[in-house]
């Protein structure tokens, strides 16, 4: 086995894969899109978010800001990496390597370097929202199937829960 010399960067040759999952919301997409805008409204639309901030002052919708964030009893930086509300997309990265949470799972991969983009594209019949939500990240080889299962399982939960924070906004 070729062991790669010290002075070489830990991220050549490791491979780029991506989890991807898209669903339909039936709310019109300037809807879907004026709640997630803002990078530091996450806990209103993710379940389990608990806080978040933005640090520096920055808004939550300028490209650089990092929000900081409670999830699952950790705290998550990200950084806000581009921002489109012609495209009503944006992407952010992670500031720390995202560790693997299944602490049960006996080879549990190494963590990883990671990015994520949430997009929301109009559908006219219905006046309805296409959401795309997918983490592109850099694994091993043998990582990149328990990663891709694992996040495509978190991003349906963080499409369901924008649903219903969707729903719930109806009631008020």
């Amino acid at each position: 086995m070729r062991r790669e010399t010290a002075d070489a960067p830990p991220t050549q040759g490791t491979p780029m894969y991506r989890a991807y999952y898209s669903s339909v919301l039936d709310h019109p997409a300037t809807e879907v899109w004026s709640l997630v805008r803002d990078f530091d409204n996450y806990p209103r639309y993710i379940q389990g978010v608990t806080e978040s901030v933005i640090e520096d002052h920055k808004r939550g919708d300028e490209v650089g800001a990092v929000r900081c964030f409670r999830y699952g009893g950790i705290w998550i930086r990200q950084r806000l990496t581009a921002h489109s509300d012609a495209d009503r997309s944006f992407t952010y990265a992670g500031m720390e390597q995202f560790h693997f949470p299944i602490k049960e799972f006996a080879d549990a991969p190494a963590a990883v370097d990671y990015q994520g983009t949430l997009r929301c594209t109009p559908i006219v019949d219905g006046d309805r929202t296409f959401v795309e939500w997918f983490v592109e990240f850099k694994s091993a080889p043998s990582g990149a199937v328990p990663w891709t299962n694992l996040l495509v399982e978190l991003i349906a939960q963080w499409v369901d829960s924008l649903r219903r924070a969707l729903a719930g906004a109806h009631h008020h």
